[in-house]
């Protein structure tokens, strides 16, 4: 192998259907040559980032820590995220806070947002619900005019939304809450990866203790918050008809999707697929939903 034939396969990995085992491996090697080559700590972080996604954390520890030796950026940021969540089976909050707070100092938003977090949760400091509202509300200036689909802007919405709601501003949180909705289906379409799933679905469980569920204007992230329960659904893409069902088991709901069964809800939304695409992607040409039971 080449260096110019590994980013050609770097560079065509796609993995927003489901990879084959051939091509995962193909891309991984590619990436693990390329770090011998070049010892880049950018291409260090994408490898650790797909083992993230595909939760090998092991793995993505090794690679993030390999990039941070380099004294890179990202790489603290991710590390943080490692030992906050306890990824590889040990939670450091000492680690996590020291990593975020590095990051907070050089201004990097998703950073302070953790930092904030830790202060609510009180998690190596002190719990300080004040510091952390006002280091939300700092935030929120800073984020709400951006584009770029993996800016932090749901995330800090979200945030804020609770806060406004424990404040009796439900108008307020509604919408922050839609707009967040909006922004982040946007970004799942690019990228289904779990964390951004994971807070849509906090998202959808929260908005709809505002609000009521309309059964006659829904889409598909509202599915969240319906197949929670026994429900059949229908919906259309193209101009075919795809069936869904919810059927409780064991006190939590399975899925089944044109006949194939997922083991819950999150399993459905990571995995199904029309025509070889993740419906994560297509979510926009989704439409025609309704409960039929």
């Amino acid at each position: 192998m080449t260096v110019k034939e590994a980013r050609q396969i770097v560079m065509s990995f796609d993995d927003s259907g489901k990879p084959s085992d051939e091509e995962v491996f193909v891309y991984t090697e590619a990436l693990k040559f390329l770090i011998d080559e070049e010892h880049d700590p950018g291409t260090m972080m994408q490898l650790g980032g797909y083992y993230y996604e595909i939760k090998r954390f092991d793995l993505a520890l090794k690679y993030y820590e390999m990039a941070a030796s380099y004294d890179y950026d990202p790489a603290y940021e991710c590390l943080g995220y490692i030992w906050y969540y306890g990824r590889t089976g040990e939670k450091d909050y000492k680690k996590a806070f020291e990593y975020f707070s590095k990051m907070m100092a050089k201004g990097d938003l998703v950073a302070t947002y953790k930092v904030a977090d830790m202060y609510k949760n009180g998690y190596y400091v002190e719990k300080d619900q004040k510091k952390y509202e006002q280091i939300i509300e700092d935030l929120y200036p800073k984020v709400k005019g951006m584009t770029n689909l993996f800016a932090p802007v749901p995330e800090v919405f979200t945030r804020l939304a609770r806060i406004r709601s424990s404040q009796g501003n439900t108008e307020e949180a509604v919408n922050l809450y839609l707009f967040a909705k909006r922004f982040l289906a946007q970004r799942i379409r690019a990228n289904a990866f779990f964390g951004n799933l994971s807070i849509m679905k906090w998202l959808i469980d929260d908005l709809y203790k505002l609000i009521e569920f309309d059964k006659d204007t829904f889409d598909l992230y509202d599915l969240y918050y319906l197949l929670k329960e026994p429900h059949k659904v229908t919906f259309l893409y193209g101009d075919e008809e795809q069936k869904l069902e919810s059927v409780l088991e064991g006190g939590e709901c399975t899925v089944c999707f044109n006949g194939k069964w997922f083991h819950n809800i999150d399993d459905f939304f990571m995995d199904a697929v029309l025509d070889d695409f993740k419906l994560t992607t297509i979510s926009e040409d989704l439409y025609g939903f309704r409960v039929v039971e």
